[in-house]
């Protein structure tokens, strides 16, 4: 039976501006509020300005049908293989559009991670997987959050485009606290109710922010900064997002883009998450579920690649275009590879022994693979790289040394990162 990788997603809540503003009471009350980088060191990274997308495919994309095919070959499958537009590099037939942004692209082919189960996997992957010292470590959404700040925009540094139900995941930050979780748009729609009522004149709701922030001024007094921080975060985010309804706004989207992008859901949502990266969003997460092919791998993937191709290489092209791939690190990954050898149901298990994932961007080199696989795709045929590694390679790529940057966790110094890991060089710029 097919595993429903929904089971193993984080628990959400639906969110509305009322439940946004009441988050402020587990801002308050959790624990671990002290997991902060030393503000000088947050203000220099927030001048680089440089921003994510992480593209989240949930499940386990096949590499064997993507980004590491083995035509030919025992394992191989019925795909074909493509040229790209570097010379010499190939990908799977499946991927015609993102082989013709190939120049922008950095592949890695050694993945060789731990965990073959959504539960742990993906908690793990997204968390770096640092070493045990008690703590909840955050996933890289909140890290960057926490260490790179919102910038100048105001607006979250963390969101989550997602199907389903959207919802403040405080969950994802770990030890930092709620202030950096993820803010999820289920669907992409805003919060309930974001809008101000019409009973309540602009004056009246004016009045009504400024006697908060006098109260919270008060609150603060003689309390430690990082309680009334977190308090005065959940209430601002949620002013700023009434004044920004407009990053919800699909009809400002042209015909030329939806077709580009395509009109299905993991389509509008990367158009969304190109808006949020224009409006200056620090860190954008967009999900595209329904990759756990255990059974009629070949049929699934004939009918999903095309649908993340399509969508992945129009905001490939668009950022290039735009010049803004030069500060944003775009990154697309699962929480494991699938299986070479094909199951008796026509399916690819899960197999985080030798996998695959793409970057692009600022830090990164372009139009380069990196790592080998066997003849059969099985196992790692170089350096393998676990995600540790992934985590000092992404920090790099965005300006942070994870050789000496630290979070401070009310007195305790942890690594952002795994020790006894290093970056990828082969792929840094």
């Amino acid at each position: 039976m097919q595993e429903n990788s929904s089971l193993c997603t984080p628990s959400e809540h639906r969110i509305s501006r009322r439940k946004l503003l009441g988050a402020t009471g587990a801002a308050i009350g959790a624990a671990g509020l002290g997991g902060l980088v030393q503000p000088a060191i947050a203000d220099e990274l927030t001048k680089k300005d440089r921003q994510v997308l992480f593209v989240w495919i949930d499940g386990g994309m096949s590499q064997l049908e993507s980004w590491d095919p083995k035509p030919n070959t025992r394992f191989g499958g019925p795909f074909r293989t493509i040229r790209t537009s570097v010379p010499g590099i190939e990908i799977s037939e499946l991927m015609p559009q993102s082989a013709r942004q190939m120049h922008h692209l950095a592949v890695v082919r050694s993945l060789c991670t731990q965990d073959n189960s959504h539960s742990a996997g993906v908690a793990r992957i997204q968390r770096g997987d640092p070493k045990n010292r008690g703590v909840t470590y955050p996933y890289f959404g909140s890290a960057v959050a926490n260490l790179m700040g919102p910038g100048h925009s105001k607006l979250p540094a963390y969101v989550w485009i997602k199907p389903g139900s959207g919802g403040f995941i405080h969950e994802d930050a770990g030890f930092l606290g709620p202030k950096y979780g993820a803010l999820a748009f289920g669907d992409g729609k805003p919060p309930e109710n974001l809008l101000r009522p019409e009973s309540v004149s602009a004056a009246e709701d004016d009045a009504r922010q400024e006697l908060r922030e006098l109260m919270n001024a008060r609150y603060a007094h003689r309390r430690r900064p990082l309680v009334s921080d977190a308090n005065k975060y959940v209430f601002d985010t949620a002013k700023t997002l009434m004044h920004r309804r407009e990053l919800f706004d699909e009809s400002s989207f042209s015909v030329r883009d939806r077709e580009r992008y395509g009109t299905h859901d993991f389509g509008r949502h990367m158009l969304i998450g190109r808006k949020m990266l224009e409006a200056g969003v620090r860190f954008v997460k967009v999900n595209s579920y329904g990759w756990d092919t255990h059974g009629d791998n070949f049929n699934a993937h004939l009918n999903l690649m095309p649908k993340f191709d399509q969508a992945f290489s129009a905001i490939i092209e668009d950022l290039a275009a735009s010049g803004m791939l030069d500060h944003v690190l775009v990154i697309a990954m699962s929480e494991f590879g699938r299986t070479p050898r094909i199951n008796g149901h026509i399916g690819r298990d899960h197999w985080p022994e030798a996998w695959s994932l793409v970057m692009s961007g600022c830090g990164v080199k372009r139009g380069v693979v990196v790592g080998k696989t066997n003849h059969e795709g099985t196992f790692v045929d170089s350096e393998p790289f676990d995600i540790g590694h992934m985590f000092h390679t992404w920090f790099r790529a965005l300006g942070i040394n994870s050789g000496t940057v630290e979070y401070d966790n009310n007195g305790q110094p942890l690594p952002i990162a795994h020790d006894d890991h290093h970056a990828c060089d082969e792929v840094l710029a």
